[in-house]
């Protein structure tokens, strides 16, 4: 049996069915896990339908470190992914003090770097958009419901009319065919 590291380095490389052990090892915890802390089936499989998403993006990135911890560092991205969730629910609150609000806003230190990364990301929504064209209609519908509506996997079926269960398989051939057609054209996305 391939270590952890091994199985991400053959990924990497772009070897799709080395990813497919690793899931096929770990789905059970994570997806266990996330449904322990979020007591939502259907949060939690959107949940974990990110997570799957972000690991793939660091890995093809080039961002994973091996320490002989891969099922942590997965683990710790569900985590973050929680709570980016959490965080998203909340009430929106104004600052009231006008004064505080001004020097927030004005802070010249959040504008280091952003229009190089604004750049940067609008190239890389550019090639996706482009490589989202090229899916299937059925896989395409999904991916927009999913990351442009913000629809969760059980709204995207009730509105196509099918089970989560399809909702989820469409969005993980259209995740392997975009992260097939980036390694093609060498796209990094971050």
């Amino acid at each position: 049996m391939e270590k952890d590291g091994v199985l991400v380095k053959l990924y990497e490389e772009g070897n799709d069915q080395a990813f497919d052990i690793l899931l096929a090892r770990y789905q059970s915890a994570i997806f266990g896990y996330i449904c322990s802390m979020v007591h939502d089936i259907d949060q939690a499989n959107d949940i974990f339908q990110d997570t799957c998403v972000r690991v793939i993006m660091q890995i093809r990135n080039h961002r994973y470190v091996d320490n002989g911890k891969f099922s942590s560092w997965v683990m710790r991205i569900a985590h973050n992914l929680m709570i980016d969730g959490t965080r998203q629910r909340r009430p929106f609150v104004d600052i009231a003090d006008t004064v505080e609000k001004e020097r927030i806003l004005n802070d010249p230190t959040l504008l280091v770097g952003n229009k190089e990364m604004d750049y940067h990301n609008e190239q890389t929504y550019s090639s996706l958009a482009e490589m989202v064209e090229c899916l299937p209609d059925s896989q395409q519908e999904v991916v927009r419901m999913r990351m442009y509506e913000h629809l969760s996997f059980k709204e995207i079926a009730e509105k196509k009319g099918c089970s989560i269960n399809t909702a989820l398989g469409r969005m993980r051939y259209a995740i392997i065919n975009l992260r097939k057609m980036s390694a093609k054209i060498d796209l990094t996305l971050v």
